[in-house]
């Protein structure tokens, strides 16, 4: 358990405080925890990659706190009718099949994909949205559609790398 590791582990303690304080009614205040979340993740890619210790295990867990978060706030928008549930079930398949997709096959010994560019622009896009949401800017929800579009395309892209980086693996092993 490295620095690294024990950030994204934090990311996970805090979506029960976010869900406790999102229903408390402080929606606001709960933005600025999910900001903070946002916050600890570039914090802890930057010390991995930094001090050398990226791992398998943070490889995997990383965006699987990223993509817990982001459920959990996709739930308290829909329920709260932040959200329509078309777009929470949008983005449910989309984020549900890249973590059921990645421990899969990080369980079966496969190669996962670490975060690239596209996937941080997603995250980054998201965050806006969630922003333009909670302070109920105009066309925050058109925006909202734009980025799960955006997100489809860059779940292809991540797709795509997997099979090339497996195929890889398979034919150095062959």
């Amino acid at each position: 358990m490295n620095l690294p590791n024990t950030l994204t582990m934090l990311r996970f303690i805090m979506i029960p405080v976010y869900v406790l304080v999102f229903a408390a009614g402080h929606v606001k205040a709960a933005f600025f925890i999910l900001v903070l979340a946002g916050l600890t993740d570039i914090l802890d890619g930057r010390l991995a990659r930094r001090k050398g210790q990226v791992t398998q295990v943070g490889t995997m867990l990383d965006p699987l706190a990223d993509k817990t978060m982001m459920l959990t706030v996709i739930l308290s928008f829909v329920f709260t009718s932040m959200i329509s549930w078309a777009a929470a079930i949008a983005m449910f398949i989309r984020d549900l099949g890249m973590i059921a997709g990645s421990a899969y096959f990080y369980f079966r010994g496969k190669k996962t994909v670490p975060a690239n560019t596209m996937g941080k622009l997603t995250t980054v896009l998201y965050y806006l949205a969630i922003l333009l949401i909670v302070f109920e800017f105009a066309y925050a929800q058109q925006y909202l559609w734009f980025v799960i579009i955006f997100s489809f395309l860059t779940s292809f892209i991540y797709i795509y790398s997997f099979v090339r980086l497996n195929r890889k693996q398979y034919i150095e092993k062959g």
